[in-house]
């Protein structure tokens, strides 16, 4: 329980949609790192078969950036398993 109530109203400011849209940011860039680490696949393998530099794919992994639904389909494809799933 987050005992800073500086922290906790800092953190109840932010809007709903900001929230949901960190927690995909971060989700894609964990299930990203999972499959990395699964596959024995580098950072730098993965930016090889993607045409990127190493270190844009070392920001993806920091939860930080906002994939486009064209990017996360050449990665999911570089990496042969999806990040992202849509359920109905």
């Amino acid at each position: 329980m987050i005992q800073n109530k500086l922290f906790r109203d800092s953190l109840a400011a932010i809007p709903e949609e900001q929230k949901a849209e960190f927690e995909l940011s971060f989700g894609i860039a964990e299930r990203m790192d999972e499959i990395l680490k699964e596959k024995n696949i580098s950072q730098r393998e993965l930016a090889r078969r993607l045409g990127k530099r190493e270190s844009e794919v070392s920001r993806w992994l920091t939860g930080r950036h906002n994939f486009t639904t064209s990017t996360i389909a050449k990665i999911e494809t570089a990496l042969g398993s999806p990040l992202v799933q849509i359920t109905r």
